[in-house]
């Protein structure tokens, strides 16, 4: 916890800060301004003496975006040594509007499309105002923009003459937040949703879910005032939100210079997509991704014998698995990782691979990035250098706390990168289709040296980056582009193009599996796109009611996953009585239902940035109560889901405006309103919102078929109903098979196949409605209730009501 102030006046014990209070030099350049503000007010010439500046840079890298940037001393190795995060992948796309400077007697601006920030420049003057078309988004003001001595006996700056580095040092910004506004994202947090009073602290760790450490820091926030913040270091981020001033979200980070890119929205969806622009599109995974994963769980004891009793036992319950996940055991313990499967529980390890798969599942195994001293392969990446050394010696940082005598893969070498991804080439060649990156938060900062002279203090956040991207080259470079997959635990800005992320640690309670969907909308508010956690909870074995309502949630996830720690998570052992066996298949078996309209959903995601789990206020931005929900999601645009979080079934949850229809008990909630429900293990609300068409597949079988054969349409009719449906191609990522386009009016209703064709018969539901008349091209035909069914290849199908 930082916070350099106490109360309004005066700053924190052995604290000085220099205040940006005046800028003394002001230039509007062709395409930026350029400002220097001093420490203290110019009364007379003699005030320029023992007054340390800060240099200021105001831009516009690309539409609706502007960077600023605070320096101290320019000249300090830091700002220049890595790691620096890896921005705009795909290009920086040119302004469509002119950046435009100005410069007046009392002002500088700079205006490009609707953004505008002015910089105040009269005497005894600082600020920094920001607007979007004209409303205003936030500022820099009085006392807002500062660097800090820190942690200091040194009270007076002449005190620092022979020490001029001593104690700590942080540049600070602290902008101003209006009445009512409301801040989310950081990462993947599992405390309230919103942010607003809370201290935040990024800086990856090992922590579980019910902390205030995470996993997967990102130094990005959305605000409900129309804008995002993105702060382009991995370095030690502090932030104070409302904590230390009321009004204020403090930022602070160590060292010489802080900046921030303001993106504006003007909606949250729109801020997301522009931050995409700036650190990455996810990748699409494979359309198997998206079945069920199932898992040894973490400490268990497991054989080839053991593997095959819990296959065969999810195929005589007629529970499809997609992915069979080894987790760390699979290697022999202490000489984790070298790579190799322990050959006295798997003698015939590439046979038994091959025998898995042509059971029609693929294979993930648990990896992570430190290799112990008994590994097979500690010596030859000692020798040739490829791990983290000690800068005092050169010797290998080496460490206990994990497996003994463990060094880290030093992935700023790009012959240990080389070298890593031969190990998990090998694994590969084996039959492994994805690896389960784990850890990476553990990475050591003090006496640590880089191949490529990275500081340590900011590599710590950035080797999550690294790490897995490193690992999903393999995977790409072998199955090509759209078609690999991790499961990623430790994350920064960035790693969202690396998917898929899952949650960490969870106990296994309802308290935790809230926190776990906390963590996973906080996680999906900075742009990562595909999501799933430990089903039924990883620490403890989960009572029964709570494992079926967690396999409810988990299966109503862009991607799901059977794992626990000392435990198996097969239903059969949790629940003896057989029911979670049923309630598996059906909600395995739904999803699958769901495939045309979630891979359409995935495909949405790769191109815009906009994530598949979503915070109702995503879809909602206009709804006050939106903004504060946080037990409940959108899956993808058109699905909202509300986990029930007790074994009695009871669920409290919000519906906004409209008329919503269930998916699961075909009965309508009409919002805005909050709904009190009881369901049985076999139901949760799972709603179609209004205005929407999705395509449903069938609910049995593997969770990758042909999306086209036996289409059904649901469309929760209103009158201003205009949307594209569209039915992915099951095996060639990307690809659409079928465009539809469905229209509605008062009277009634018109979906045409306007791109492609259906691969068979296929079935039109009207909801809310009861058909009246049916024409298929033109040919009037009879209608049951609210169903019509189409013959192939039909184009164009009209009802009225």
């Amino acid at each position: 916890m930082v916070k350099f102030s106490h109360g309004c006046w005066h700053p924190a014990p052995n604290t000085l800060i220099d205040w940006a209070v005046e800028v003394v030099k002001a230039e509007a350049r062709d395409d930026h301004l350029h400002f220097v503000s001093a420490s203290k007010p110019i009364n007379f010439r003699g005030d320029i003496l023992n007054n340390p500046t800060l240099t200021h840079e105001l831009s516009s890298p690309i539409d609706d975006v502007l960077y600023m940037s605070s320096t101290h001393w320019k000249g300090a190795r830091a700002l220049t040594q890595g790691p620096h995060f890896e921005l705009y992948p795909d290009g920086k796309s040119s302004h469509a509007e002119t950046v435009k400077t100005a410069k007046t007697a009392d002002s500088l601006s700079l205006e490009v499309g609707k953004l505008r920030a002015t910089v105040d420049t009269r005497p005894k003057s600082f600020n920094v105002d920001f607007h979007a078309g004209g409303k205003f988004l936030t500022r820099l003001g009085w006392r807002s923009v500062g660097y800090i001595k820190h942690n200091t006996t040194a009270l007076h700056p002449k005190a620092n003459y022979t020490d001029p580095n001593k104690g700590e040092r942080w540049t600070t910004y602290q902008l101003q937040l209006s009445v009512g506004e409301k801040i989310y994202g950081l990462g993947e947090r599992f405390g309230p949703l919103q942010k607003n009073g809370q201290t935040i602290e990024l800086w990856n760790d090992d922590g579980g879910t019910g902390s205030e450490l995470t996993y997967k820091n990102v130094p990005f926030f959305l605000s409900s005032n129309g804008y995002g913040v993105f702060i382009p270091t991995s370095a030690f981020v502090s932030l104070e939100v409302q904590s230390e001033r009321t009004t204020r979200l403090n930022i602070a980070v160590r060292g010489e210079q802080l900046a921030i890119n303001l993106i504006h929205g003007p909606d949250p969806k729109s801020v997301l997509q522009k931050y995409a622009l700036i650190t990455g599109k996810p990748a699409l995974p494979p359309a198997w991704t998206f079945g069920l994963w199932l898992s040894t769980s973490f400490t268990t004891e497991y054989d080839e014998a053991t593997v095959n009793s819990f296959l065969n036992g999810m195929r005589e319950r007629d529970i499809p698995v997609s992915v069979f996940h080894f987790d760390c055991f699979w290697m022999k313990g202490f000489e984790w990782c070298d790579f190799e499967f322990d050959k006295d529980m798997f003698p015939d390890a590439k046979g038994q691979l091959a025998r898995i798969k042509e059971r029609g599942q693929r294979i993930c195994v648990w990896i992570n990035p430190y290799i112990a001293q008994e590994s097979k392969i500690f010596d030859e990446g000692a020798e040739k250098g490829y791990f983290i050394k000690r800068k005092s010696d050169g010797a290998p940082f080496q460490y206990d706390f994990w497996q003994a005598g463990m060094g880290f893969v030093d992935f700023t070498n790009p012959d240990a990168c080389k070298w890593f991804q031969s190990k998990l080439q090998k694994l590969i060649d084996m039959g492994v289709d994805s690896f389960k990156t784990d850890f990476g938060e553990r990475i050591p900062t003090g006496d640590v040296a880089y191949f490529d002279g990275s500081d340590p203090d900011r590599m710590h956040n950035y080797y999550a980056y690294l790490y897995n991207k490193v690992t999903f080259e393999v995977l790409e470079r072998n199955y090509g582009k759209d078609r690999a997959a991790l499961f990623a635990r430790s994350a920064t800005a960035g790693c969202q193009q690396f998917p898929v992320h899952w949650g960490g640690d969870p106990y296994s309670t309802y308290e935790a599996m809230a926190e776990t969907l906390r963590g996973g909308l906080s996680l999906a508010l900075c742009g990562f796109g595909y999501w799933a956690h430990d089903i039924g909870g990883f620490e403890g074995k989960p009572d029964p009611g709570l494992f079926k309502r967690w396999i409810a949630f988990g299966l109503l996830s862009s991607h799901s996953r059977l794992h626990g720690s000392g435990s198996f998570r097969v239903p059969w052992l949790i629940d003896e009585s057989g029911e979670a066996d049923k309630v598996l298949q059906k909600f395995v078996g739904f999803k699958q239902s769901l495939m045309p309209y979630l891979f359409s959903q995935a495909i949405q995601t790769h191109k815009t940035g906009v994530p598949m789990l979503r915070a109702t206020f995503l879809e909602y931005p206009d709804d006050p109560v939106s903004w504060s929900l946080d037990t409940q999601y959108f899956l993808g645009d058109s699905v909202l889901v509300a986990p029930v979080f007790n074994n009695e079934g009871n669920v409290t949850y919000y519906v906004p405006e409209g008329e919503f229809y269930s998916l699961l008990d075909g009965k309508i909630r009409h919002g805005p309103k909050y709904f009190t429900e009881q369901h049985d293990y076999f139901s949760l609300p799972v709603l179609l919102r209004p205005g929407s068409a999705i395509a449903l597949g069938k609910a049995e079988g593997e969770t990758v078929y042909d999306w086209s054969n036996g289409v059904k349409l649901v469309v929760n009719h209103t009158p201003d109903l205009d949307k594209t449906v569209e039915i992915p191609n099951h095996t060639r990522p990307g690809e659409i098979v079928a465009s539809l386009r469905v229209r509605g009016t008062e009277e009634g209703l018109t979906v045409d196949v306007s791109t492609g064709k259906l691969a068979s018969d296929w079935e039109l539901s009207v909801v809310n409605k009861s058909v009246k008349n049916v024409s298929v091209d033109g040919k009037e035909q009879s209608a049951k209730g609210s169903t019509v069914a189409v013959k192939s290849p039909a184009k164009t199908v009209k009802v009225s009501f």
